[in-house]
């Protein structure tokens, strides 16, 4: 029989733009999807963003711009979103939307629902933009998020990529894992919170070392309760190697080596993809 299950919040209503959501964790206090509608009233630009759901852009008004980026860091030729038209984001994308116009509209579906914790904005600790949604999805329960999360910080997961052979070594004897590199780049053991980010850096650093690589998934916070501190900070060379010019990231950097027998810490490791010659291609299960 078919019931009101509730009424639109306003989540959103800083620079220009405004969201109402209609259904999801704010409105009908329920996790399966999320409908809400978007009015941008001057030009704007959100940050980048990497999304744990899927989501459908369906333009009303006006136009949205997309921006992405290659395997290799440069930035591509942006999708245009017309009004009528609907583009589909897939979970684990990075992107960043651009509103060239003012007096666009646009409704966002997000499946499962939109929670802070599952989109990572690149912007400046504190934005106004997330300061409010968080507050407005203060009271949901933490629940496991699609990437396998069982937290609502959004920096609880990290990633770091490695050599096979170097970690199954010091895994078959219970030892930490340490990078190659780690007393050379301060002690520290480099990650990130967004793992598409892994392409371009194993195709800035690594196309020469040869063999198979593997992706480990880590919980920040099972590093922590051992002692393990994570500092964010901007990214930082890798041995004798320079980051890319145009990294302006805020990255994670481990003080610490990776504990392979202790349970929780690493929480799952994928095969990364890789091309006769040496490039990186995707990380099968997470970025593909």
């Amino acid at each position: 029989m078919p019931r009101i299950i509730g009424r639109s919040v306003r989540v959103v209503d800083h620079g220009g733009v405004a969201i109402d959501e209609y259904a999801g964790n704010a409105a009908t206090k329920d996790d399966t999807l999320s409908i809400a509608t978007v009015r941008v009233s001057q030009p704007s630009a959100e940050p980048w963003l990497t999304l744990h759901y899927d989501e459908w852009i369906c333009v009303t008004k006006g136009f949205i711009e997309l921006h992405t980026e290659t395997s290799e860091g440069v930035e591509g030729k942006a999708l245009t979103v017309k009004e009528g038209e609907t583009a589909f984001i897939a979970k684990g994308e990075r992107f960043r939307p651009v509103f060239p116009q003012g007096g666009t509209e646009y409704v966002p579906i997000c499946l499962p629902a939109f929670r802070p914790d599952r989109c990572i904005r690149e912007e400046e600790e504190g934005g106004e933009v997330s300061t409010r949604l968080k507050t407005f999805h203060s009271d949901i329960n933490s629940e496991t998020v699609q990437d396998g999360s069982d937290s609502s910080d959004p920096k609880e997961v990290l990633y770091h990529m490695c050599q096979k052979e170097l970690y199954e070594s010091a895994a078959a004897t219970g030892e930490a894992y340490f990078p190659p590199t780690f007393e050379k780049d301060g002690m520290f053991t480099h990650a990130t919170a967004v793992p598409s980010r892994l392409i371009t850096t194993a195709n800035h650093f690594y196309t020469s070392t040869k063999g198979d690589w593997i992706c480990l998934r880590l919980s920040r916070s099972a590093l922590m309760r051992l002692g393990i501190k994570t500092v964010d900070e901007e990214a930082k060379p890798v041995g004798e190697t320079a980051v890319g010019d145009t990294w302006d990231w805020v990255c994670p950097h481990i003080f610490g080596g990776l504990p392979t027998s202790v349970p929780g810490v690493i929480t799952k490791i994928y095969d990364m993809k890789r091309s006769p010659d040496g490039k990186f291609l995707s990380i099968e299960g997470l970025t593909d």
